[in-house]
């Protein structure tokens, strides 16, 4: 088995929500998903299918954040993944609805930090292990670094 380090391309302004599902109609219901939480949203959506004739499936409503999504699935090399490029919207607002599809088996993640998956390969293909979002730790907060959290989440209009 080789194991290696497949960088993700996110867009400035944008984040990407990367996950596992299973069945073809993923697109539609992801595209559908994003829409109908928060229209204004600008977003790619690209699945990989691992069985028949094993394509990258596309929908969105911006060109180059498809092209950017299918790029990042055609890194990883695994069936059954999809990406999700958002822009003017946060994964926040999407996240449960795309839970929520039937066909959406789990989420690796949903970020806009750099990102690495990292990809295993077998004799049969390529899948998923995991992801390494971001940077560590470089120390626990203290009361200055609580009060920088507060008044961000309250700047973005996410608390009172």
């Amino acid at each position: 088995m080789d194991i290696r380090a497949v960088t993700i391309t996110i867009p400035e302004d944008c984040n990407v929500i990367l996950g596992q599902t299973h069945f073809i109609k993923t697109t539609e219901d992801l595209y559908e998903a994003i829409t109908t939480t928060v229209p204004q949203a600008k977003f790619g959506v690209a699945f990989t299918e691992a069985s028949g004739p094993c394509l990258i499936r596309t929908e969105g409503n911006d060109k180059q954040l498809i092209d950017a999504c299918v790029k990042n699935l055609q890194e990883i090399g695994a069936g059954h993944v999809f990406c999700v490029l958002l822009k003017d919207a946060y994964p926040i607002n999407v996240l449960n609805p795309i839970k929520n599809c039937p066909e959406v088996c789990s989420i690796y993640c949903a970020t806009s930090n750099p990102l690495e998956v990292v990809v295993a390969k077998t004799e049969q293909g390529n899948g998923v292990i995991g992801v390494i979002d971001g940077f560590p730790p470089k120390g626990a907060e203290k009361p200055e670094d609580r009060s920088n959290r507060k008044g961000f989440l309250r700047k973005i209009g996410y608390k009172l």
